[in-house]
């Protein structure tokens, strides 16, 4: 019996084994480091931003869209896998959170006149996920070790 598929093609794509894992948890731990490169891209922009006014700060297209596709990655992760979808989801969740408040943190910065700091929370958030993602998709790397310990 095949099993259900909800997004067709998409899913048969997305379901190769690539050691073991299907293909789209190396999708999402790529869309984790696009991420992380789009915050800190984002961060330089914010600086050079606020010394315009804190009205000039402005969200980044290119990281808003990274979050989009790791928020939406993350939901469809959730589709084949539950346990491990729900907790990169709840993840990723909590990461967009954190970016919004981050935000909205630098703004209040701007408008003090006090120096924008880095949004601390967001990169811890951000690092998190990373390790998750990275121990879903690269495990295969450390289970000799890890199955002989265990």
């Amino acid at each position: 019996m095949q099993p259900l598929t909800l997004f067709g093609p998409f899913d048969d794509l997305m379901t190769v084994e690539v050691a073991g894992q299907p293909l789209v948890v190396y999708v999402v731990l790529g869309l984790v480091v696009l991420n992380m490169i789009t915050r800190a891209l984002a961060h330089r922009t914010h600086v050079r931003q606020a010394e315009d006014g804190p009205e000039a700060i402005s969200h980044s297209p290119l990281h808003a869209a990274s979050t989009v596709l790791l928020i939406l990655g993350s939901f469809y992760f959730l589709t084949l896998e539950h346990h491990a979808g729900i907790v990169l989801s709840t993840l990723v969740v909590g990461l967009f959170l954190t970016d919004f408040f981050e935000f909205e943190s630098r703004r209040v910065e701007a408008r003090r006149g006090i120096e924008l700091e880095r949004p601390k929370g967001a990169i811890t958030a951000s690092v998190l996920v990373l390790a998750y993602a990275a121990y879903l998709s690269l495990f295969f790397l450390i289970a000799p070790a890890w199955n002989a310990v265990v």
